[in-house]
Parts: structure tokens; C-alpha cells; sequence
């Protein structure tokens, strides 16, 4: 399904009946990687999984910005009216869960993986990794984790949802970033998923379904 919000096509896939789930994922990525969580949840959920803008079916653009896919989000819940959703996103998808989340009622339970706040909150050796990429093949999904997010804590301190922050003990995001984003969301929970990375448990996998279930319905 294609949804036009602000200039642009965000492609999007609808499956199963209940409390909408908006499902974001990571840099490079598209709805797919999902698939297999789907499967797990809606019998439980309606979900929703997303191509943000750059990636997948949605619309390409000669830049891209975590605010203006935020943005694209807020607006997707408005054309489909979603009230009291659940928004999961992985890592660039946890970035703009924070950022739509701040600006939007109509989340009422947010649950990120391996979201940071600003470039810094990576380790370094995976900072030098992508710039030594983005200098050899200059690539603006690359070029945008080096350059962003810039999220202070003014905007974490004024998300209301539910709150679930996740990483893998063994992330790419380091711990202490993590920590500062569930302590500075009022009453968030933080959870280090043992034994996983950064995306083990989520791309291609059944494990964060399990997870999101067991936040969102006890």
C-alpha cells in the first residue's frame, strides 16, 4: 500500500486484526526484515511495517534527514487515523520512534532497539567503518549516521508512551548511550537482550516478537 505524506510515498504493508503496531526498520533495510515477527503477531496486533523514505518502495530523495522521517510517520498516522498505537523501531527506526513519539499523541507505547542520540553514542570502531565507506563510495544512507541524530534530552524528557528501550548486550550502540535514553524518558523500562547484537534478535527473527508481546500485553 503507498501512502503520499509530504511530498513523498511511503510504501507500507498492513497485516492482522487488534492495536495497530507501526513496525520501522534500520539503515539500508525495508519492511521485510519484519516478516518473520509478523508472522508471530497479528494474531495479536494489526501491523503495520514501513519503508521509510530512501528505502525499499518509498520514494527516493536526494537527501536524507531523521526529523523529516519523522515527520513522514507523524503524518502516516494521521492518514490512517491510528490511535493508541505501539511504534517498534530498530535502530535508525528507534531514532525516528523518538523523535515521532515526542511530537505524537497517537503512540501510546513506544519500543526502540539500538537507537542512539547522536553519532558518538556508536562505538568507534563502527564510526570509522562507515566513514572509511562513505569516503571510498559516498552513500547518503552512510553519510547520515555520520552526521546524525541530534537528539537532547529536552525532547526525550517529553515522550508520554509506554516506554521499552532495548539493546543487545552485544550492540553497536554502546551501553551507556542506552542507558541515558531510557533514564531520561519518564518511566522507562531499559532491557539488554543477552547474547545478542545488534540485530540478531530482531532482523529476520522471531525474538522481538516475543518480546514486544510480552511488554505491550504482559
Amino acid at each position: 500500500m503507498i501512502a503520499k505524506v509530504n511530498g513523498v510515498e511511503i510504501y507500507y504493508e498492513k497485516s492482522g486484526e487488534g492495536r495497530p503496531l507501526l513496525m520501522l526498520h534500520g539503515n539500508g533495510e525495508d519492511h521485510t526484515i519484519f516478516n518473520e515477527a509478523v508472522r508471530e503477531l497479528r494474531g495479536d496486533f494489526c501491523c503495520y511495517t514501513v519503508d521509510s523514505r530512501g528505502h525499499g518502495r518509498s520514494s527516493r530523495v536526494p537527501a536524507l534527514h531523521y526529523a523529516d522521517m519523522a515527520a513522514d510517520m507523524l503524518a502516516l498516522l494521521e492518514a490512517l487515523d491510528l490511535r493508541g498505537a505501539v511504534f517498534y523501531g530498530f535502530s535508525d527506526g528507534g531514532i525516528v520512534g523518538l523523535l515521532t513519539a515526542a511530537k505524537s499523541e497517537r503512540i501510546t507505547t513506544l519500543i526502540v532497539s539500538g537507537a542512539n542520540l547522536s553519532p558518538k553514542g556508536v562505538t568507534k570502531k563502527l564510526r570509522a567503518q562507515l566513514w572509511l565507506l562513505n569516503k571510498l563510495k559516498p552513500d547518503e544512507k552512510l553519510a547520515l549516521m555520520l552526521r546524525e541524530p541530534q537528539i537532547d534530552d529536552a525532547t526525550l524528557h517529553s515522550i508520554r508512551a509506554e516506554t521499552l528501550v532495548l539493546a543487545g548486550t552485544g550492540d553497536l550502540i554502546l551501553p551507556e548511550e542506552t542507558r541515558h535514553i531510557a533514564a531520561a524518558i519518564p518511566n522507562a523500562q531499559l532491557q539488554f537482550v543477552e547474547g545478542e547484537d545488534h540485530g540478531s534478535y530482531i532482523v529476520h527473527s522471531s525474538k522481538i516478537a516475543g518480546i514486544i508481546r510480552d511488554f505491550v500485553l504482559g
